[in-house]
């Protein structure tokens, strides 16, 4: 056998046994007459030794071979270790080794395989199987699998059944860009991996299944960011016979759960706030309410004060930052430099100081007297050292800019401790919203989202007012599970294609299989679905996904590890009867 033991469980308990371990090199520390060496693997690290009063000189030759990684088996005797170490298990013993063999060398690796490593994040992907052997990596994908075990035996103790969807389907027009597959046996025509398992989650809905849930990956094609990969990996979940308390029941328990497990807490029901609400107050419909900052709006007091940039704003919207009156000029400069950026486009910033000493000042003093400032504090609700910080333009625009200036200074203040967990639903979306550009209704969720049924008349008379049946779970500023009430009833389906702008013919080319699922019995249902990654990595204190997926891609989606992707061969394109036309 290649070990008796692993390297994160011996102790003072096996003194003087006779063990057999393999791992991995961590360190060498040769002093001439002894030679130190940390045994790596999963499971922690054991201290090896090497003296020349009681080892043999073969073997001390042997030891002085070894490098960084390279996979050795030893067999020796537990003895108690003279200089202990408290912070790691195998601490208080270490092994007086009798034989080695080395079982593979190892080149120098490119960068130090230590918790705080000099490796850059592209180098890393680049050796990314060296990068798992880092602690940082393999807890974090340890608690990923902690994490899904949790999930399946909650939902299999609720009576869902797991069931694996198609990664071979239908392109169907779902939101984001399809990635889309060849197909040999039919050439011209393509498979797309699937964004999400929406469509075969319902018809096992029509089948009967009543419960379903999968931890599966989906593809879509679109632009990355911290928290964004091509492929991720959702908790799928559909019910039938349900309505929409009947499944947030189900999934705020699941979360409660999860949360209990990692932080010892009970946590009460989980705050629901309407889109409407989330909009006005923090300008996104994510809002993380572990801090404050709400948004005030001012139009009626700061308008008429002949100055133009507030006068010709639609909106006029600040935030109160608590105790920062004490800001120094360079650093408002830095918070205006910031909004004026063109990820956030705004084109200015108005502030406001409620002093320490009482007085009020602000940067636009020339148009607001003494009085007209004092108004404004009181609007915000400001007490003697908070600093006001305020935008102006386009009610839309402005909303979104003000909510990625709260973000920032959430950030730079400590409010968003990744510790400290403050979930909430987020409820009453609309249903569809306008595109100016395309001149038609796109579905806010999916075409498969019911409306609330006190909101079915306005299909007819007011489509743009109608809220949609559907819910969205927000934890710490961020979407980690949506989900909505099913249209189940054909005629309600096809008026919705028609309000989408799908002729006849297209909604039967794209969605012809599920209307005439739909013609056999379809019961009411509805679900959500989790985002396995970003929950994952939250729960963890985090918001970067990427160390939470084993083989993740960069920003540009790409495996730089195993160099995808790639061109294939001219065999393979006449295959597939293809042809490239590339853009010069």
């Amino acid at each position: 056998m290649f070990r008796s033991h692993t390297n994160g469980e011996l102790s003072l308990k096996n003194l003087n046994e006779e063990v057999t371990l393999s791992g991995w090199v961590q360190t060498i520390r040769d002093k001439g007459f002894m030679i130190w060496i940390d045994l790596r693997d999963r499971y922690g690290i054991t201290q090896l030794v090497f003296d020349q009063e009681r080892s043999s000189a073969q073997l001390i030759e042997e030891a002085k071979k070894l490098g960084r990684e390279f996979v050795i088996q030893i067999t020796g005797k537990v003895i108690e270790r003279v200089s202990k170490n408290p912070n790691i298990p195998t601490g208080e013993i270490e092994i007086l080794v009798e034989k080695l063999a080395i079982l593979n060398e190892s080149q120098l690796p490119p960068f130090t395989i230590e918790d705080e490593t000099d490796g850059g994040e592209e180098l890393r992907m680049k050796y990314r199987y060296l990068d798992i052997r880092r602690n940082p990596v393999k807890d974090k994908l340890i608690f990923r699998h902690t994490m899904a075990q949790k999930v399946r035996n909650y939902l299999s103790d609720k009576g869902f059944i797991e069931v694996e969807t198609p990664v071979l389907i239908k392109s169907t027009p779902e939101g984001a860009r399809d990635f889309v597959v060849p197909s040999r046996m039919n050439p011209g025509q393509f498979y797309a991996l699937p964004q999400s398992p929406q469509t075969f989650k319902q018809l096992l809905m029509v089948g009967g299944m009543d419960k379903y849930f999968q931890i599966v990956k989906c593809f879509r094609d679109e632009d990355l960011r911290a928290d964004r990969q091509p492929e991720f990996t959702q908790i799928d979940c559909e019910m039938a016979f349900v309505e929409q308390e009947d499944v947030m029941n189900i999934f705020e328990g699941m979360t409660k759960t999860l949360l209990k497990d990692i932080t010892g807490k009970e946590f009460g029901a989980f705050p629901r706030m309407t889109f409407a609400d989330a909009m006005q107050k923090y300008g996104n419909d994510k809002p993380d309410i572990r801090f404050g900052m709400e948004f005030v709006e001012l139009n009626e007091l700061v308008k008429g004060k002949d100055f133009k940039i507030f006068d010709e704003a639609e909106l006029v919207v600040g935030i109160n930052v608590e105790g920062c009156s004490e800001y120094t000029r360079k650093q408002i400069d830095e918070l205006v430099d910031w909004v004026k950026r063109p990820q956030i486009g705004a084109s200015g910033m108005v502030w406001v100081k409620f002093q320490n000493d009482g007085v009020k000042t602000s940067s636009v003093n020339k148009f607001y007297n003494e009085e007209d400032l004092a108004k404004i504090i009181e609007k915000f609700g400001a007490k003697e050292g908070d600093l006001m910080l305020i935008l102006s333009g386009n009610e839309h625009k402005v909303r979104t800019q003000l909510s990625a200036l709260r973000m920032e200074l959430g950030n730079r203040l400590g409010l968003r401790k990744g510790n400290e967990f403050a979930p909430l639903w987020v409820v009453d979306f609309p249903l569809l919203e306008f595109d100016e550009e395309s001149g038609r209704y796109h579905a806010m969720h999916h075409p498969f989202t019911s409306p609330k049924p006190e909101d079915i008349h306005l299909l007819e008379s007011d489509p743009g007012k109608a809220r949609a049946n559907a819910y969205d779970m927000v934890l710490n500023g961020n979407e980690i599970g949506g989900g909505s009430i099913r249209i189940f009833d054909k005629d309600l389906q096809s008026k919705m294609f028609d309000l989408l702008g799908f002729s006849k013919e297209e909604a039967e080319a794209q969605f012809g299989f599920l209307m005439n699922a739909f013609k056999y019995g379809a019961p009411p249902h509805g679900g959500l679905a989790f985002g396995f990654d970003r929950l994952v990595a939250i729960l963890d204190g985090n918001e970067v996904i990427r160390d939470y997926i084993a083989f993740p891609k960069n920003n540009s989606g790409r495996d730089v590890m195993i160099d995808a992707p790639s061109p294939i061969a001219d065999e393979q394109l006449d295959e597939l009867e293809l042809k490239l036309n590339l853009k010069a």
